[in-house]
């Protein structure tokens, strides 16, 4: 747990010898609690304090990371039970479970699909990150499924085997890969643990009981593992909620370090609607790797939008470059259609443009972020602030005309910007999905 300035201080020799920097070892105390500076700028700290203040600095949620290059994925290292305190830094990883009793062309059809689920919203390429391969029949098998999926597919792989001969099989295969095994129990946690120090990769620990889970990590803890990921075992959505709470709140609010690891939810549910409603109870709370089987376009996008929206900064809108963008091929005839930088008003805006196929220039105002209603609410969309990016931007050398159009919910400004930007207004309409009527009638 994060100690105070204060806490700090305590801790320091307390000579005031400046050579930290500070004039006194209590500024230097409340420049390492706002972590602006390190430890090792003190040079009489004593190893015990060194020892606690260490300790005191990591985070709750250990950072595991699984695969390698640009397949890795990070989770963990979260500082919140709720968003709207911060923010969730690391966001979930999303992958699909194929199990070995499929044929090589149901399984190669089942990538194809996976590298096909890529999505644009709102400026941001939304992608899934995992494949878990599960053993269903024999060793020779499920080797041969490894060594194919990892020939045709860079993600990141989990490798889920209750047969440690063919875990060991299949990281000799994936090891460069650096995959996430599953799973340590209290049956196999030595010969597992093994394993994960031997190939240096993440180890999933699965137990029903917190309190036993928990046993088993600080004995993985003992044996040098630290990359570990928490499973709490088939339950239902309430039992696995539940679960997921405890293991936060015990982390932040708590410091049980033995409990402060991302946790993996495996979703096994035959109606697809069910299953893609399940994983978003635990995107929202508070899973840190969720897989499923089906593997749909629309249960993808719904579940990386989700995933998105929970892992924004909740106090700092997404925004967009504020300045004159051009849609399709634009001319000095082209009309001018004024918005916000909020992303989500940009980026609708221009999809009904380009659904009109009529060029377009669109004039993003700065707003800090914030959508058209609540930017002319709060004073951030006015006719001063029009006016100003039409010079900022050098309009009239964009177009030969001095026509805009500005969003019917803000009609009542038309006037007084006419007044001040000299330009003619006109009211477009109040809902984007209007725009590509409007702009063929212009």
């Amino acid at each position: 747990m994060a100690l105070s300035g204060l806490d700090i201080y305590k801790l320091l020799p307390k000579t005031n010898c400046r050579e930290c920097g500070f004039a006194t070892c209590l500024a230097f105390a409340m420049q390492l609690a706002k972590k602006t500076v390190t430890l090792d700028k003190c040079p009489h700290l004593k190893e015990e304090a060194k020892n606690v203040l260490q300790a005191s600095s990591l985070p709750p949620i250990k950072l595991v990371s699984v695969g390698e290059g640009d397949s890795k994925i990070s989770i963990g290292n979260e500082t919140v039970l709720f968003r709207h305190e911060e923010k969730f830094y690391n966001p979930c990883g999303v992958g699909f479970i194929i199990e070995d009793n499929s044929s090589d062309s149901e399984i190669q059809a089942k990538l194809e699909k996976i590298k096909a689920l890529k999505f644009e919203r709102i400026g941001q390429e939304l992608n899934v990150n995992l494949i878990a391969l599960k053993q269903s029949g024999d060793a020779k098998r499920f080797l041969e499924v490894v060594k194919l999926v990892s020939a045709n597919c860079t993600l990141a792989l989990v490798l889920i085997s209750d047969d440690l001969g063919a875990l060991k099989g299949a990281l000799d295969l994936t090891k460069d890969k650096k995959p996430l095994i599953y799973h340590a129990t209290k049956d196999n946690l030595s010969q597992i643990a093994q394993l994960a120090k031997d190939y240096k990769v993440p180890l999933v620990v699965t137990d029903t009981d917190l309190e036993s889970l928990s046993n088993l990590t600080g004995e993985l803890n003992k044996q040098g593992l630290s990359d570990l990921i928490l499973d709490t075992g088939r339950k239902s959505i309430a039992g696995r909620i539940w679960d997921l709470t405890q293991i936060r709140r015990q982390a932040l609010k708590k410091s049980n370090r033995s409990l402060g690891y991302p946790v993996l939810v495996m979703i096994d549910q035959q109606d697809r609607f069910e299953e893609a409603m399940e994983a978003a109870s635990y995107i929202a709370k508070y899973a840190g790797i969720i897989l499923i089987k089906s593997i749909e376009s629309w249960q993808s996008l719904s579940l990386l939008t989700l995933r998105q929206n929970i892992y924004t900064d909740p106090q700092k809108p997404l925004q967009i470059e504020p300045k004159l963008y051009s849609i399709g091929q634009v001319s000095d005839k082209s009309p001018i259609l004024v918005t916000t930088n909020f992303s989500l008003t940009y980026y609708t805006v221009a999809g009904e443009i380009e659904a009109s196929k009529v060029p377009t220039y669109i004039l993003s105002v700065d707003t800090e972020g914030m959508s058209v209603l609540t930017a002319w609410a709060a004073e951030k969309f006015t006719p001063d602030k029009i006016s100003e990016s039409i010079n900022k931007f050098a309009l009239s050398d964009a177009v030969s005309h001095k026509r805009m159009v500005i969003p019917g919910y803000v009609a009542v400004m038309s006037g007084e910007l006419e007044d001040k930007s000299s330009w003619q207004v006109v009211v477009g309409p109040k809902e984007a999905s209007g725009i590509p009527s409007f702009l063929k009638n212009l």
